[in-house]
């Protein structure tokens, strides 16, 4: 099964609603927000979460090491003492990260506890899910085969790039508005494989360069030489655009939008970006309604629904549907896309 992450993170949660502890493979290309998903399903279900990367790991410290002991009639025996890492209480996922780059006899310990959900003497609590995620060799990943025991005890699930739910985490995030609206323009350059570069385009890297941009550093450095051209570019276009500021808080009925598209793209991502709440949004788009056709509007709006829903704040665009019906049928017409 091939999911976008925003529909993975939907998939999983309903697991965790009806407490499915089946233990699931999370497949995907390299940054493509495999570990962030979970990690954000976590949050959200109040689970404790334990990222174990078992790439990097000894069957040792899975498994524990041998301690002697003395027993009751003063024989010596050896128990297991487990690692810290693992779980002995509460409820949460138990997260194997790169699996499949684990050599087999990494996942011949781990196949134990995925399987038998123990491993030595310990056993994994029963209010914890045992998930797994790792590269396909399609991504030029240094991965060895899976066992089919292993494998066929898992649920298996893909995970594509989609830019429409990086969009959506990038604005509840509060990522840097240059980023989005350059993706939002460029949307095939969210994730870009370049196997002869140690830097490429991912969802993850892109991330990074919003943090690098912020801080006034050459964002090339995680997405590549390529895209971080474009990118520098595409933000010189800024120097283009209108007071933003001005426009949200209603004062920009003598500016004008310039015509250039991508300049275009920078001034209404960049409007629905900054809005910091639904009366700032609404200015914002009676000012585009006045100098934008309607496909800038829709992808005001459409930005828009996806910050707002993201933050949990959709109950704030419901008082302004009424005030203009060409608002109310963009976000009725958003919303009906996000829930497809």
């Amino acid at each position: 099964m091939t999911l976008t992450p925003q529909e993975l993170q939907t998939y999983l949660a309903a697991l965790v609603r009806q407490n499915l502890q089946i233990a699931t493979m999370i497949w995907g290309p390299p940054g493509v927000g495999k570990s962030s998903v979970v990690a954000q399903v976590a949050r959200q279900h109040d689970l404790d979460f334990v990222d174990v990367r078992l790439s990097q790991l000894a069957p040792t410290d899975l498994r524990g090491l041998p301690v002697p002991e003395a027993d009751a009639q003063g024989s010596g025996v050896s128990r297991w003492y487990p690692p810290e890492f693992l779980p002995r209480a509460g409820a949460g996922i138990l997260f194997l990260d790169e699996v499949n780059m684990a050599p087999p006899t990494m996942q011949g310990m781990a196949q134990q506890l995925i399987l038998d959900r123990r491993v030595g003497s310990y056993e994994l609590p029963d209010g914890w899910f045992v998930w797994a995620a790792g590269n396909r060799k399609e991504d030029r990943a240094s991965v060895f085969d899976m066992p089919a025991p292993l494998a066929n005890r898992f649920l298996h699930l893909t995970v594509r790039p989609d830019f429409d739910s990086w969009r959506s985490y990038a604005l509840a995030k509060g990522l840097h508005e240059h980023v989005i609206a350059f993706l939002t323009f460029r949307p095939e350059l969210l994730w870009r494989l370049d196997p002869q570069q140690p830097a490429w385009p991912s969802p993850r890297s892109w991330e990074m360069a919003a943090q690098l941009h912020r801080a006034g550093l050459d964002a090339s450095s995680a997405i590549g030489e390529a895209a971080g051209a474009e990118f520098a570019a595409f933000v010189r276009l800024f120097e283009q655009l209108p007071d933003l500021g001005t426009v949200l808080s209603g004062a920009g009925a003598g500016l004008k939008l310039p015509d250039e598209p991508s300049v275009r793209y920078a001034a209404v991502v960049g409007l629905a970006a900054r809005a910091a709440d639904a009366e700032e949004a609404y200015r914002a788009f009676t000012w585009l309604a006045d100098s934008a056709g309607p496909e800038w509007l829709q992808l005001y709006v459409a930005t828009l629904v996806s910050k707002f829903q993201a933050l949990g704040q959709l109950g704030e665009l419901a008082g302004l549907l009424g005030r203009d019906p060409r608002l109310a049928e963009l976000v009725q017409g958003a919303l009906s896309l996000a829930e497809g």
